[in-house]
């Protein structure tokens, strides 16, 4: 790997948050047995503690089959406020199998391309697997978004490309102009990146001024459009199931459903055992109850 790509990722890799992100990602690790926690999302960016943490947990052991990650919902209390987190789980080995475009997953990579910080790690070792895995993901991104690009443009233009078409795999609803709002929210990050994720890949390139001129071969270029091609067609299906599993074995689903209807209408719904037990067969009752909760305020 690039050694320059990898002196980038491992700044970011140790931006700074706040001390209690990290007390709570050690409380995740020390349960599950992790070599590494990563934070993610907008709360990385802006250093607070409001809203849903997002966390991945990366295990030891083999590559998992079937559909991945496990998606758990955690609250904790810590110093008079409750803490919330959305918690991804997968071992080292299908993270990285994922980021470097092995699997049909699009979500590592495109995710990971992205800024992401080690709120804890075990030791040297599983740092440096995630620094790896973190390079393979912005590399396998680089060398989708110049394929699906134009023949030359700004980098933005490149990035656009590539969340333009994820989105459009995914299942998944964003608002339109999504991939701008990334791309402005995280202007530090994604200065310079592409030109040396293609050093790494590598993929020649041109500059004139400051646009990029991706020198690409054809066939290459027609190879990594076939390697998406597939992602593209199992993209939805795909994502559909892991949905349809996350529904199923979410564990905290209740009370994560409950924190974001209180969230979003004012309503405060009580999570009984049985709506705990039963999430999916409580939301009809739950959502009629917030219904006439709102019209009886209205």
């Amino acid at each position: 790997m690039n050694a320059t790509l990898e002196a980038r990722v491992s700044a970011g890799l140790d931006a700074a948050m706040a001390a209690p992100v990290r007390v709570f990602a050690e409380r995740l690790a020390q349960e599950s047995g992790a070599l590494a926690v990563l934070f993610y999302g907008s709360n990385l960016r802006t250093g607070e503690l409001e809203g849903v943490l997002d966390f991945y947990v990366l295990l030891p052991g083999p590559r998992e089959s079937g559909i991945w990650p496990r998606v758990s919902y955690r609250e904790w209390e810590h110093e008079g406020r409750t803490l919330r987190a959305k918690i991804a789980t997968m071992t080292m080995a299908t993270f990285h199998a994922a980021a470097s475009g092995s699997l049909l997953d699009t979500t590592i990579w495109a995710r990971f391309v992205q800024p992401s910080a080690l709120a804890w790690v075990r030791d040297d070792a599983a740092r440096a697997q995630v620094l790896n895995a973190v390079c393979a993901a912005i590399v396998t991104a680089a060398r989708l978004a110049v394929a699906l690009g134009p023949e030359s443009g700004l980098p933005q233009d490149f990035w656009r490309a590539l969340f333009r078409a994820t989105y459009r795999a995914e299942f998944r609803v964003e608002k339109p102009g999504r991939e701008d709002t990334i791309l402005a929210a995280n202007p530090t990050h994604f200065d310079g990146l592409l030109s040396l994720a293609l050093d790494a890949a590598p993929v020649a390139y041109g500059q004139d001024g400051g646009r990029l001129v991706p020198r690409m071969a054809q066939p290459e270029r027609r190879r990594i459009r076939r390697w998406w091609r597939r992602r593209q067609r199992m993209g939805k299906p795909y994502n559909l199931m892991r949905l349809a599993r996350a529904t199923a074995t979410f564990d905290g689903a209740a009370r994560y459903a409950a924190w974001k209807v209180e969230r979003h209408t004012g309503v405060k719904v009580a999570v009984t055992p049985w709506r705990e037990k039963h999430p999916i067969l409580a939301a009809p009752g739950v959502l009629w109850r917030v219904w006439r909760e709102r019209d009886r305020r209205a």
